[in-house]
């Protein structure tokens, strides 16, 4: 983010962050959880509708050389594409702060999953019922690596709506893993997903510490 501001012709200054992008001084913890799914998926929305500061992101214009590469079936109206990460920043409350990653989500850009899996505590997984077939290896990337994670049903304009049991079987997703609807286009709805994340996280840490 570009902070230069100038009171005088030709001389810059360095104003730093922005108000409301300063950490709150409340805050003592902070969790990085990165944003997952297929191409198209509705990451880069989920991160910018949810982010209280003005998010980064990583778009390029969608050329030629992605042609035969990058599957774009249903989503052909699609420009533009992540091609390193998004970023962005919640507080949960007053204590707790999320860092939100979003990853890029064509197969040839996830080199980069591994620097961005690095010290994420769990992950939303977003899944369109349309193409659910481009987050079962995005699923299986997470089950290998052994990062918890919930499932987020992005509720596309005239996508097909399935009973979350049947998405369920769909996926093999074990019964253990929480998956709700999520709008990413609907900051209360990317909150109450992220939050979802949160209290999952809790449950496994409680269970690991009554056993040990």
């Amino acid at each position: 983010m570009d902070y230069r501001s100038s009171d005088s012709p030709g001389l810059e200054t360095y104003a730093g962050p922005r108000s409301e992008d300063v950490l709150p001084a409340s805050a003592t913890a902070a969790v990085k959880v990165v944003i997952v799914g297929g191409f198209g998926v509705g990451k880069t929305t989920l991160v910018g509708s949810v982010s209280e500061i003005r998010p980064l992101t990583t778009e390029e214009t969608m050329t030629q050389a992605g042609v035969g590469v990058d599957d774009i079936a249903g989503i052909e109206h699609k420009t533009e594409t992540t091609v390193a990460m998004d970023f962005g920043r919640i507080s949960i409350n007053e204590h707790l702060v999320l860092y939100l990653f979003g990853t890029p989500g064509q197969e040839r850009f996830w080199f980069l999953w591994n620097g961005l899996f690095e010290g994420a505590l769990g992950a939303v997984v977003l899944l369109d019922t349309r193409r659910m077939d481009v987050s079962y290896d995005v699923i299986g990337r997470l089950e290998e690596k052994g990062v918890p994670f919930v499932v987020g049903v992005n509720r596309f304009p005239q996508a097909p709506r399935y009973p979350m049991e049947q998405l369920r079987s769909a996926m093999d997703l074990d019964e253990s893993v929480p998956m709700v609807d999520c709008d990413a286009r609907d900051r209360a709805s990317c909150r109450d997903t992220l939050l979802t994340l949160m209290r999952y996280l809790y449950t496994l840490t409680t269970a690991s510490t009554e056993h040990q």
